[in-house]
């Protein structure tokens, strides 16, 4: 009998689609009354004219789905791009063989700094699709450090996902849901406070325990046995870290202060900082730029430069496809005018619980809310502001909402197959989506407990 094989991140999709599309025969139109602003309003529900989604419209979605993640797409292909270059200067191996050297005996301390350093943008402004360009950097360092492609997705991923878990300023979170909600960002900052230390401490134990474990003993990976593109180091002597590669390597990291720098909002987070505000188009570019002046310094020439360039995107072409397939849910969910929908049938099960109860409702409503709406401030912008009044009713502060809406949304992310940015990661890993969820299903449910506990008890008292 043949063994069963998870089907590629590709078929998930296109099956979730499928799924989606044959529940819009299902589940009725409706539509809420939205205001100028586009925030629906509570209490306007009402039937719409049914658009069920037929296989055309699955086939659509993908493709409308990848027009409208296009400025993703995009800089994923850019990133490749620029690390295509980095790669055949040969800094990238010389620096990891350098520092693999110098942390000798000690490098499981990479993990800690790493994933406070990401669970610290997290937090502060919702670090999560910027973690993009980091998962093809550090997936070879830890493999090259004796762990596998989970531990250096996890790094990255839990790191930034615990910080998210716990916003604490995040304005596309928890900013934007707290307006809605009619509360300001500090309200409900302490309980976020203590949530985002209690999941950055209990991921980094998480992670560090599975390392451990793997490192000691290669056989209890939840990945043995897969063939990795950084399964096989290069043969030979590593290249030697020369004064040419050193350079690079400056400027390497130059670029990606810079893109941290440049995406967080200090002026909405009250620092004296000049903020850049950019986003993708803008970080697309100093990528590209990026690459080709690392090149040119090198000394690699226009013609080498240009093709270390396209082959590097061309490695990543398949991440970009997996982040605009991955947003024909929203696509499907919207023609067919279902979403609201959901929405409402939540509304009705809210309605006369006790506060406890009531917040433990909106946390698990959020749950499949959030797989059906991965995208944080687009959930927050349809829901908040019909869950928001209804909590007045049975006691429960607006901040409370925000914090069950951003927790529930956060946790999801971690684990749906929707989540563009989940999907990427492992693409560039070349981690199966089920050893994932053999990998991370305990922590999630840590997760899943506490967060009903810090509830429930802030409901209480």
């Amino acid at each position: 009998m043949k063994r069963f094989r998870m089907p590629t991140a590709y078929t998930v999709l296109f099956l979730l689609l499928i799924l989606v599309a044959a529940a819009t025969w299902v589940i009725p139109a409706g539509s809420y009354d939205h205001t100028d602003l586009g925030t629906p309003v509570a209490g306007t529900y009402h039937a719409v004219e049914p658009d069920p989604q037929g296989p055309g419209d699955v086939v659509l979605a993908a493709f409308e789905g990848f027009y409208g993640a296009v400025d993703v797409a995009v800089f994923i292909l850019m990133v490749g791009g620029f690390l295509g270059v980095m790669l055949k200067t040969g800094a990238i191996s010389a620096g990891v063989s350098h520092i693999i050297r110098r942390l000798h005996g000690r490098e499981k301390w990479m993990i800690p700094i790493l994933m406070l350093a990401f669970s610290l943008g997290g937090t502060s402004f919702g670090m999560w699709e910027e973690t993009m360009a980091f998962y093809p950097l550090l997936i070879p360092v830890f493999m090259a450090a004796g762990y596998d492609a989970v531990v250096g997705i996890a790094v990255v991923l839990l790191g930034s996902g615990a910080g998210v878990l716990g916003s604490t300023v995040n304005p596309f979170a928890t900013g934007i849901a707290s307006g809605f909600a009619g509360v300001s960002l500090g309200d409900g900052l302490v309980l976020r406070l203590m949530l985002y230390v209690v999941f950055t401490a209990a991921a980094i134990w998480y992670v560090m325990a599975y390392a451990q474990r793997v490192r000691a003993d290669p056989s209890r990976s939840v990945v043995a046995g897969i063939e990795n593109r950084f399964s096989h180091p290069p043969q030979g002597e590593p290249p030697a870290l020369t004064g040419k590669r050193k350079v690079a390597l400056g400027l390497f990291a130059l670029i990606f202060l810079i893109m941290v720098y440049a995406v967080i909002p200090f002026d909405e987070m009250g620092l004296p900082l000049p903020a850049l505000g950019w986003w993708f188009p803008e970080l697309s570019g100093l990528f590209l730029v990026g690459g080709i002046v690392i090149g040119l310094i090198y000394g690699l020439g226009e013609e080498e430069t240009a093709d270390a360039f396209v082959s590097g995107a061309a490695d990543l072409l398949g991440v970009a496809f997996i982040i605009g397939i991955s947003r024909g849910i929203t696509v499907l969910m919207n023609d067919a005018a279902v979403t609201d929908t959901v929405l409402h049938w939540g509304e009705q099960a809210l309605e006369g619980t006790s506060s406890w109860l009531f917040i433990l409702l909106v946390y698990l409503i959020y749950l499949p809310l959030s797989v059906l709406i991965p995208s944080s401030s687009g959930l927050a912008t349809l829901s908040i502001p019909i869950l928001a009044p209804l909590g007045s009713f049975a006691g429960v502060p607006g901040s409370l909402i925000v914090t069950a809406f951003q927790t529930a949304s956060a946790l999801v992310n971690l684990i749906t197959p929707t989540a563009a940015v989940l999907m990427g990661a492992l693409a560039f890993g070349r981690v199966p989506y089920d050893r994932w969820w053999r990998f991370v299903w305990k922590l999630l449910l840590i997760f899943l407990v506490l967060t009903a506990a810090f509830l429930a008890l802030s409901a209480i008292f």
